[in-house]
């Protein structure tokens, strides 16, 4: 018969395999549950995503050769901590770079002078509005002020220029989202990682994930599971697509 083992070493096992969790989820993968509809149709409302924590981490003088450490790339999709209220993670596109010349016109990206195609992105409204399809311009809609500044300050000959250690970044859904254009760039030490791989999917109502506990989602939740659930959506992987 095997003998019991002592309870302090279940105890330590125990201990050590929850410091690991707590480690992994801090420095490696993290959950994130997207609470807005900002990147549809790239990721929706109510998907569980995994974000890798490790993929703009500076490299080391040996990790550099064991781990994939990348720089942050146009197009790549990334959850950074929103410059307004840095409690907040938001995920959009990486569109611009440092030094980058940036305008939109008529709903058309131009990304250094040039037209930029973006099979990603969709339009859910043909209407023309100043500044969100016409940008720059006078700043029009829901522009704080550091948008406001960053018109002011970035502005020439028509294009915004991004500057040293900022990112401008925007929604997929370009007509209903709430990105640069309108609260400025993220620097380079905001961003959290890249989302990779979405775990799970539920059809959320809108803003119901924006709270840390809705009585409302729950409720709806223990009725809903199966139905509501998008099982094609499991393990999907989420990837950028590069921006010339």
């Amino acid at each position: 018969m095997k003998p019991a083992r002592p309870l302090r070493n279940t105890i330590a096992e125990w201990t050590v395999t929850a410091l690991i969790m707590v480690w992994a989820s801090t420095n490696v993968a993290w959950p994130f549950v997207v609470p807005t509809g900002s990147m549809e149709s790239t990721v929706l409302t109510g998907d569980h995503v995994i974000v890798d924590k490790l993929a703009y981490s500076p490299s080391g003088t040996v990790s550099r050769y064991l781990l994939p450490y990348q720089d942050v790339r146009r197009g790549d999709i990334v959850v950074f901590r929103f410059p307004l209220q840095m409690q907040e993670n938001y995920v959009k596109r990486v569109i611009g770079m440092p030094g980058d010349r940036i305008r939109i016109e008529n709903k058309q990206l131009f990304l250094n002078g040039k037209a930029v195609a973006e099979p990603y992105k969709q339009h859910v409204s043909e209407t023309i509005l100043p500044y969100r399809d016409q940008f720059p311009g006078v700043p029009f809609g829901p522009v704080s002020e550091e948008g406001r500044l960053m018109i002011e300050q970035h502005t020439a000959n028509g294009a915004l220029i991004v500057p040293a250690g900022r990112y401008f970044v925007l929604g997929d859904n370009r007509d209903d989202s709430w990105d640069s254009r309108y609260w400025g760039f993220v620097p380079r030490e905001n961003i959290v990682g890249k989302p990779w791989i979405i775990y799970w999917s539920y059809e959320a109502k809108p803003g119901a994930l924006k709270e840390a506990v809705n009585l409302d989602h729950l409720a709806d939740l223990a009725l809903n599971f199966f139905s509501k659930t998008r099982w094609d959506r499991t393990l999907r992987v989420v990837r950028g697509h590069p921006l010339e």
